[in-house]
């Protein structure tokens, strides 16, 4: 099974701090937020992380390259060398591909499609600024609730209040199977509140059958003039069963400073 992580946003929101450090090399505890984020995914059993990243971020490339000069540097600080360690071995599972254009999410995640030939399982996306705080990690159990139902589509899916619900993509589905489980009908993106569906937004995490990437090439310029992966979605709905996990636990947004700083508060609780 192959990851995928969206990372080619320019942060704006961060500037001008982003100039230099990509938001997703932010500090969240002793960890940075991609590095999170690519252990909840190998977490899940992927064997590949391809991180989708812009041809300036090149930090964030920097990272997750062996530097043997720093053992050196850190002959007697074991519990650095260790840190450094474990970022080298999960950086042997790590690709990188570049967005040129900013032209969306979706095609964001089609940049990945070269590297997916032949792939027949779900594939895992995580959004670079999302991080989800749950007992049991949310790649994990969606992967585990797609095995349950023949390899069936998961998208996470959390409440939002009615100020925000113009933010997401809002699904409609019906229950199914368990409480916390709904079979999708139809998605929308960002859309005004009177013509919201529900108030159940997609919510940085999703396990899609690989044909999204045939429905993503023909899929064009939506909400925003951007291509949304909610639009291929909603194709692929029209073929194939697509799954709403309403996830325990919090979802925490490093792309803004506001949500940032509620990371590391809530964080700081869990540690």
């Amino acid at each position: 099974m192959i990851a995928i992580i969206p990372a080619a946003g320019h942060g704006t929101r961060f500037f001008p701090a982003s100039k230099v450090i990509p938001k997703e090399l932010l500090p969240v505890g002793a960890k940075p937020a991609i590095q999170w984020i690519v252990e909840e995914a190998l977490a899940a059993g992927v064997d590949e992380v391809i991180i989708i990243t812009s041809p300036e971020k090149t930090l964030l490339r920097k990272y997750f390259t062996e530097d043997p000069i720093w053992y050196e540097r850190l002959q007697n600080r074991e519990a650095a060398k260790a840190a450094l360690k474990e970022v080298d071995q999960i950086s042997s599972k790590v690709t990188f591909v570049e967005q040129r254009e900013q032209l969306g999410l979706g095609h964001a995640v089609l940049q990945a499609a070269p590297l997916l030939e032949n792939q027949d399982e779900p594939v895992l996306i995580l959004l670079g600024d999302a991080l989800v705080l749950s007992e049991t990690p949310c790649a994990s159990k969606m992967v585990e609730i797609s095995r349950l139902h023949d390899n069936a589509s998961v998208v996470g899916l959390e409440q939002v209040p009615p100020e925000k619900v113009s933010s997401y993509g809002i699904i409609a589905g019906e229950k199914f199977d368990q409480s916390n489980l709904l079979k999708l009908t139809g998605l929308v993106e960002k859309p005004f509140l009177k013509d919201a569906p529900s108030n159940l937004a997609i919510a940085g995490r999703y396990l899609l059958h690989p044909q999204i990437f045939e429905f993503l090439a023909k899929t064009k310029a939506g909400h925003g003039g951007e291509i949304q992966l909610t639009d291929a979605i909603c194709t692929l709905l029209s073929e194939r069963s697509v799954l709403g996990f309403e996830y325990p636990g919090k979802r925490c947004d490093i792309g803004n400073p506001a949500g940032y700083l509620e990371t590391l508060r809530a964080f700081e609780e869990v540690e």
